[in-house]
């Protein structure tokens, strides 16, 4: 008989290799396990970096558009966004009831100015075909345009036409553009507001003279180094150009008594700057001009004066800038305030004593494009980046009343005095109006 020891450890070792067997086994089981378990961590690891750079895009693209919307300020009215690309240029048509901008989207689009209160803005866009405007000027019947070409450097008309459900259609007109006889860079265009001549400047020293239906009048070499800024006076008579010299020299368009073009005669300069010239505009009725220059100066200067005689324009003011850089300047149609740009920065002057009465700091992030006034004096757009914002004309307002204060100690008849108190009163309102919004 087997002795109970024996059997019991007998027992015991069989015990000990079965559980080893079963260990063996569940290890053997367990391996395969692991090795998908790290297959889907290793091809999980490449889908949790692409969300990560894909919560970056993301992240970023949320950034640029905050940024895009944080400037708020007082007097800022309304941003006008619909360009895709940058903004090269804006303008006001003569009856004030629209807005033009246009880019280097090959877009062009018609805003209406009773929107500019409002928080949403309808927009009408026509496309420059094979090409991109770089600047556009209405006609004086607000009823059609034109876009100065940015690659063929010449004119290109259109219409803007009025449909049955008071929607708008911007197309092109029934005419060729117009021949390429710029050789460089246009810098502005401009249409008389006689219809009379159409200008086209470009960065050289040519500024061409041009029927409405692009027949060539006149090319002129301005002998100014190169030119900065061109313009067509609001009277229809003037050209201004200024460039690398320290003057703004104009030109007179003169015609026959049956409107047969006769020459571009010189005119009278403007003569004071130290430097060479950024820009320079008119007033509405062409008596008072405004110029600014590297010198970091702006000036204002009488030009209502008869220049056949020989007659020179005087000077009224010299206001001193605190930065030098690339600059713009506008003057209302009124004369009560005037506009001043330098690099991204906005100066707002009295027009009547030079007073700057407020910056703007950081307008857009690159510096401005084009500068304008609106018509009824109420509004000043300024372009760059891809929007147009407009400011309220806080300043003019300021300085009419400053202006119609002095008037009312002089004025003789009763109801003068009451006519003076009640455009004292419309600019008070003006200005209250927009310290409650």
């Amino acid at each position: 008989m087997i002795d109970a020891t024996q059997l019991a450890f007998t027992i015991a070792v069989a015990t000990l290799i079965i559980l080893i067997l079963i260990f063996i086994k569940t290890i053997r089981k367990s391996e395969p396990e692991n090795q998908l378990n790290s297959k889907k961590e290793t091809e999980q690891e490449p889908i949790k970096e692409t969300q990560k750079i894909k919560e970056k895009k993301i992240n970023l693209k949320n950034l640029s558009k905050s940024k895009e919307t944080v400037f708020k300020h007082d007097w800022l009215s309304t941003s006008l966004k619909a360009h895709s690309d940058t903004i090269s240029g804006i303008d006001f048509s003569s009856n004030g009831k629209y807005l033009l901008s246009c880019g280097n989207d090959r877009a062009v689009f018609l805003w209406s100015t009773k929107e500019f209160e409002m928080h949403q803005h309808r927009n009408f866009r026509c496309n420059v075909e094979f090409d991109h405007a770089l600047k556009v000027r209405f006609s004086p019947d607000s009823k059609s345009f034109i876009a100065g070409l940015g690659n063929a450097n010449t004119i290109r008309a259109f219409k803007i036409l009025k449909k049955e459900d008071s929607s708008i259609q911007i197309v092109s007109a029934n005419i060729e553009d117009f021949p390429q006889k710029h050789k460089t860079n246009l810098i502005n265009i401009g249409i008389s507001c006689n219809a009379k001549f159409i200008m086209t400047c470009s960065k050289d020293t040519t500024f061409n003279v041009w029927n409405l239906k692009g027949g060539l009048l006149a090319s002129i070499d301005t002998i100014l180094g190169n030119n900065n800024y061109a313009c067509i006076s609001p009277c229809g008579r003037f050209i201004g150009v200024c460039g690398f010299t320290p003057d703004v020299k104009i030109w007179e368009v003169l015609f026959d008594k049956t409107d047969n073009f006769k020459e571009v005669r010189r005119a009278f300069e403007l003569k004071g700057h130290s430097a060479g010239i950024y820009a320079f505009a008119f007033n509405s009725d062409s008596s008072r001009m405004v110029s600014v220059s590297k010198d970091k100066t702006w000036r204002l200067w009488d030009t209502k004066i008869d220049y056949e005689r020989g007659q020179d324009a005087s000077l009224m003011l010299t206001v001193p800038l605190e930065e030098k850089g690339p600059s713009l300047i506008a003057i209302s149609a009124d004369s009560y305030s005037v506009a001043v740009t330098v690099n991204t920065k906005l100066f707002f002057f009295n027009g009547l004593t030079g007073e700057c009465d407020q910056v703007i700091e950081n307008v857009f992030n690159s510096s401005v494009c084009e500068i304008a006034f609106s018509n009824d004096n109420n509004y000043l757009a300024v372009a760059g980046d891809r929007h147009v914002k407009i400011f309220r004309n806080i300043t003019g307002h300021k300085s009419a009343i400053q202006d119609l204060e002095g008037q009312l100690k002089i004025v003789k008849t009763q109801s003068a005095k009451e006519r003076v108190e009640q455009l004292i009163e419309q600019h008070r309102k003006f200005i209250e109006n927009v310290s409650q919004n």
